[in-house]
Order: C-alpha cells, then structure tokens, then sequence
C-alpha cells in the first residue's frame, strides 16, 4: 500500500501571513503585515505583537507554530474596537498626505481637492492621522464591543492584502517610470553637449563629414518643427484651462477644500516639500497636479475587488 504525503507550497511566512488581519497598521514595529510575519519565521519578532489581531490572533499563530499563548505586548498596542477614519471637510485643505500614508488606497481625492474616506476599504490602521496638517481626520469605533478578530473578518482580511499588495506593484512601477523619465533626461541633455574631441559645437558636423540626414532626405524642415511645438503647446494649454475650468466649478459647487484661508506658514512648507517631493518623482501632471491615488469608485461592490 502506498501512503501518500500532502505537502504545502506555502512557507511557513506564508502561512503566518495568512493568519494576519491584513490591516498594514506598522504597530507590530514593521512596515506592513508581510515583513511582520517573515520576522515571525525567521524567529526575530514574537507572535504578540499585533494588536489589531488581539488574542485569537496570538492563538492562531500560537497554534500554527506549536508556541504557548502569551498575552498580547502592551508596547505594541492594546485590542479595540475596529475604528473608520473620518475627515471633516470643513477643516481639510486637499493636501493629499493622508492619501500616500493609505497603505490600502482607501482615500479619495486630488491636490487641493476634497478628500474622503471609502468606509467599506479603510482598515481602520490609524496612518492617515499623524501626517495630516490641520488635524482634520477622527478616527471613530464603529464595531461596538467586538474586538480584534471579533471586528474583523477573514474576507475583510484577504481583500485588505490584495488592495496593499496592488498598491506596492502601482508605486513600484511609477517608480520605475520616474527613473526612466530621468534618464531619459540626462541622456537628452549629453546629447547637446558640445563634441570636445571634435570641437564641434552641439548640432553641427564636421566638414570632413558628408550631411547623410541631407542627402537622404530625411531632415525636417524646421517650419514643421515649430509647427508641431506650437500644436503641441496649443493641446496642453488648452489642458491646463479644462483644469482650471474643473476647479473653479468643483469650488463653485462647494467641493473643494474649505479650510485653505487658515494654513499657516509652516503648514503651506510641509505642503509645499510633499508636492515638491512628488514631482521629483514624477508623479503630477503638468496643469493638472493629480494624487498618485487613482480615483476609486465608490459604488463598487464591497468585496468584489480589493476591499480593505
């Protein structure tokens, strides 16, 4: 008789990981739930420190690895109820640092725009407060007296991972893309430096060279240059006044920031230092100075997509 072993292609991170509640609130001392359970398995964290997990966490982690139960690590937080972040959009200023702190991409809104909380996404993981400049963001108990797994689900929990998990890959490739962008700049700007070994200056050739562009016949001539720069600067104005348009309306109809009189100056700096931190990335548009939050709609389906 053949006895057949089932095997698991799971590490035992994995399955750590998968006993998490996914709510990427760093109260465990590590960035994210993922990194907390590879420190797990690698022996370097202890299976007490998440509170949003609170005791049946401890026990499901404590049963998988064969360890005692230990009460949860007061340093790391205590087990509550499961709170919702709130803005008041009497106070917020669209500021948009609440919206990159999301780690689950749970805030709508743009510069200089409203912001709001997708209820049915927001893990209740606290990140938002702390960078918001004018104090605008509550976070309030919603699940009554249940606690920790208790306030949580399983299908809450697996939606929570993959909206996280799709929200690193969209930094990760706009990173990417901003360092294209740079090189490609750097590239452009040595192509017109000046040839020291020639002495040429940029764009010229030596006479000892034939003009091959002129013989073959392919130099455009420089009125279709200027036609296209003059095309291409007439289609991004007229983008710029579409915006311009959009925000006069949106600020007409009350949908934009109500607090922007009260900044202060050292509120206006930490602005300031995040947008600029956001072109360096590449991250805005040029007349338009979108989030790199994608809009998310609202309507949709709780659960059908990545619901935190």
């Amino acid at each position: 008789m053949t006895v057949v072993t089932a095997t698991s292609s799971k590490t035992l991170a994995d399955q750590i990981e998968d006993r998490l509640p996914q709510t990427q609130c760093t109260k465990c001392g590590y960035p994210a739930c993922r990194p907390y359970a590879e420190a797990i398995a690698a022996g370097d964290a202890n299976i007490n420190q998440c509170p949003p997990g609170g005791r049946e966490g401890v026990v499901r982690l404590a049963t998988l690895l064969g360890m005692p139960v230990i009460p949860l690590n007061p340093d790391n937080g205590v087990e509550r109820p499961r709170p919702l972040a709130i803005i008041d959009e009497n106070l917020c200023i669209g500021c948009t640092l609440c919206m990159q702190a999301c780690p689950v991409d749970a805030i709508v809104g743009a510069a200089k725009q409203m912001h709001t909380i997708i209820p049915e996404l927001c893990t209740g993981c606290d990140l938002c407060v702390p960078p918001c400049p004018v104090d605008c963001i509550a976070m309030v108990p919603v699940t009554g007296q249940q606690t920790g797994w208790d306030a949580w689900s399983q299908q809450e929990a697996n939606a929570a991972r993959k909206r996280h998990d799709r929200r690193l890959a969209r930094l990760e490739r706009e990173r990417d893309a901003a360092e294209a962008r740079k090189a490609a700049r750097v590239a452009g700007s040595s192509a017109t430096e000046p040839d020291t070994e020639s002495g040429n200056e940029p764009g010229t050739q030596s006479s000892s060279q034939p003009d091959r562009s002129v013989e073959s016949g392919t130099e455009q001539p420089a009125a279709a240059a200027d036609d296209a720069q003059a095309k291409k600067r007439a289609i991004i104005q007229a983008a710029m006044d579409r915006a311009r348009q959009k925000k006069e309306e949106l600020a007409r109809l009350g949908a934009g920031p109500k607090n922007t009189d009260a900044v202060s100056p050292e509120v206006q700096a930490q602005i300031d230092a995040a947008e600029a931190r956001r072109r360096r990335l590449g991250m805005t548009r040029t007349g338009e100075e979108n989030s790199s939050t994608p809009v998310i709609d609202p309507n949709r389906e709780p659960g059908s997509d990545n619901k935190t």
